[in-house]
């Protein structure tokens, strides 16, 4: 099929016949930047980014992070934390992992999926760092009952916490000037060996630095949507109790529906071949474009990429980053995405997604950024 032939192309355009995300040795200036990486949607990574960065050196240490929030009211000290039982916040689960006490008018059937948020728990500074750290789990093979993840995006690093953004540039210059914007939003992530971020697209041009541990991408262009088998699935949301240790999944009411990428690039050795045969666009096309990102550098990830991401520790049971996100422009790119988006394929049109069919959707975003889906879990 000709949509096939494009996955092709747009790598042989985009990314050169390596198939590898181009490394700068030093930041671009900012006529490079927009006319070899942002004009093309084009990724890449740039090293010895944010080397003047106090956060570099002294982020790795307890005691200064913690020293950083003691100034400020107690008030001020308070963050909010993800909680899940994997580390996999706004991702699609299993049905069957839903209170059996719910409505079983609304009840799907239980090798349904559907899309579930984290429980956001609000806790002082300290004691969200000892969480992160302790349910990393790094020293056994055993998993834990709780992932803890700070990612509460909605540029919480200039308001939850605000006492650490004196250690970071407050936008990245040459990006700013390309870009003719300040960013939108700067946002802190701290998380451990288990925090894992599905697929997704973000409607932003996303500056992502990594000042601890590592972030490993996998990356797909915009053209490769069919490959995502994007469907609608029901919303739920967890929550935790401090008294079992517990958590219980409970469907959004009045129901909701969102898209969501449904490919999960990372099966287990029981399940892979259901999920090729299920997703052979995704498992028998082109590799996804993998990178790692290291303490010091920068991913440019562009508007619309699909990416999926996992993480690394440093020697503290963490990764910390922060990133930026800037208004994308909405050009005649986002309507050659959306005119290909609307194209249909039989082999995504036939796939046997355990899903529930909604009735009506109320999201029109197609496998949105968390910070669009409308709730404080993102």
């Amino acid at each position: 099929m000709e949509i096939e032939a494009l996955w092709e192309e747009v790598r042989e355009l985009s990314l050169g016949q390596s198939g590898r995300v181009e490394r700068l040795d030093s930041p671009p200036t900012p006529l490079q930047f927009l006319r070899d990486f942002v004009s093309q949607n084009k990724p890449c990574i740039i090293s010895n980014a944010i080397l003047h960065w106090p956060a570099l050196s002294k982020w790795s240490s307890d005691s200064y992070l913690i020293e950083a929030f003691s100034t400020f009211p107690s008030s001020s000290q308070m963050v909010s934390v993800h909680l899940t039982p994997n580390g996999r916040a706004d991702a699609l689960v299993p049905f069957n992992n839903i209170n059996k006490t719910r409505d079983a008018s609304s009840s799907p059937s239980s090798s349904s999926l559907c899309f579930a948020s984290a429980y956001v728990q609000h806790m002082p500074f300290p004691e969200a760092l000892r969480l992160i750290s302790s349910s990393s789990n790094h020293s056994t093979n055993l998993q834990p009952k709780l992932v803890a993840y700070a990612q509460q995006q909605n540029d919480c690093l200039r308001s939850e916490y605000s006492a650490l953004s004196p250690d970071c540039d407050p936008h990245i210059p040459w990006a700013t000037e390309a870009l003719g914007c300040l960013p939108e939003a700067v946002n802190l992530w701290i998380g451990n060996h288990l925090s894992e971020t599905s697929f997704h697209k973000d409607h932003y041009e996303n500056l992502y630095a990594v000042v601890t541990g590592q972030k490993h991408f996998l990356l797909l262009p915009p053209t490769d949507v069919h490959r995502m088998y994007i469907h609608d699935y029901p919303t739920a949301q967890y929550s935790y109790s401090q008294d079992t240790g517990e958590f219980t999944l409970e469907l959004e009411k009045p129901l909701r529906y969102v898209p969501w990428c449904s490919v999960d690039p990372y099966r287990s050795a029981e399940t892979k071949y259901s999920e090729m045969v299920k997703f052979p666009l995704y498992f028998q096309g082109p590799k996804p474009f993998e990178c790692t990102v290291n303490p010091g550098e920068i991913l440019y990830l562009p508007s619309m990429w699909f990416h999926h991401v996992k993480q690394s520790p440093d020697d503290q049971g963490r990764t910390i980053a922060v990133n930026y996100w800037y208004d994308m422009q909405f050009d005649i790119r986002y309507a050659y995405f959306n005119f290909l988006q609307s194209m249909r394929h039989p082999l995504v049109d036939n796939a046997t997604t355990s899903k529930m069919e909604p009735k009506d959707s109320e999201s029109d975003a197609e496998c949105s950024s968390r910070d669009e889906l409308g709730a404080n879990n993102s």
